[in-house]
């Protein structure tokens, strides 16, 4: 049985007609007439009628015509979702708060460009709150986001943890901190601060690490840890991230950032990538997850050399 003779069956009903539906489907009426007498002689009932006015839907065709439109109906539904799904893997779009960004999601995005050539990834650096209303709404098929070690994740989200690390304070190498082997929230005060804006998990630890009524403590306030690094390299003050978002960055690489811990050294960052349970996940978004989580890995072992920060790649389900 083929979905073309079910198509025959079908047509011949809606136009009244052999002549007609051969019209309407683009074949001879002899080639159509056939593929309806072949279906026939497989389920051994006459589904046509044929007298020499001309042929239509018999009795026996009419009790199993409800059978056939639900077949049809389930192979167009099956088309429709192939085809979404096949558009929907032509792009990646990724929410995230940008802690590790540079380090750790752009490498993932070369790797994963490597063997997706086809395949976009659209990039969108925007708060927490921001990315669980995109997941949710179909927006964003990832999102990257921070939490501390503790802080409870949304129950509709599948979350896989990426990366685990403790807060530093980020700096020039000409800094006055950059002589300290650790630096005290006191330490901080003395040089101007940038700040995440609320929001921001860092935002809340830094305010938790100064103590409450010390916001104005910041000399500066930013969107995300690469313009706070980007202020930072150009003097304007210094800054507190997880140490993962630091490490391997090009401008740590280069010798224009450096990073010493906090006396404060048992709160611990994660970043997480997450998905919401329910939908649809295409294929491209699960290969690009994938990619994350052997990068993560990767980054771990060479950021932590095993010590503590660098903790494996866990599953964080729902926690």
């Amino acid at each position: 049985m083929r979905i073309e003779q079910l198509e025959c069956i079908a047509a011949v009903t809606r136009t009244g007609s052999l002549r007609r539906a051969a019209g309407e489907l683009h074949l001879s009426q002899p080639a159509l007439s056939e593929t309806v007498r072949n279906l026939e002689r497989e389920l051994g009932v006459d589904l046509l009628d044929r007298r020499r006015s001309g042929a239509r839907i018999s009795e026996q065709g009419r009790e199993l015509l409800p059978h056939i439109v639900d077949v049809l109906e389930s192979v167009d539904r099956l088309r429709r979702a192939a085809h979404d799904q096949h558009h929907s893997s032509r792009t990646v779009r990724v929410g995230t708060v940008n802690a590790a960004t540079v380090p750790l999601l752009m490498p993932a995005m070369r790797d994963f460009r490597s063997t997706h050539p086809a395949t976009q990834v659209e990039v969108i650096g925007t708060q927490q709150e921001d990315i669980h209303r995109g997941l949710r709404e179909g927006a964003f098929d990832l999102g990257l986001v921070n939490y501390l070690l503790g802080d409870d994740t949304p129950p509709d989200m599948e979350t896989t943890e990426l990366l685990r690390g403790r807060p530093v304070v980020c700096m020039r190498p000409d800094s006055p901190l950059a002589g300290r082997q650790v630096v005290t929230p006191e330490d901080l005060l003395t040089e101007p601060l940038i700040g995440m804006r609320p929001g921001y998990v860092m935002h809340r630890y830094t305010h938790r690490l100064l103590g409450e009524g010390r916001g104005h403590s910041f000399s500066y306030a930013t969107d995300g840890a690469e313009l706070g690094k980007l202020m930072v390299a150009e003097g304007l003050g210094v800054t507190v991230l997880p140490d993962f978002s630091v490490f391997g960055d090009p401008l740590e690489r280069a010798g224009v950032l450096v990073s010493r811990p906090l006396s404060d050294d048992t709160t611990r960052v994660l970043v997480v990538v997450q998905r919401p349970r329910s939908g649809s996940f295409p294929r491209a978004a699960r290969e690009l997850r994938s990619t994350l989580v052997v990068r993560a890995a990767q980054q771990a072992l060479l950021r932590a050399g095993g010590e503590e920060g660098g903790q494996p790649v866990v599953e964080r389900d729902g926690q």
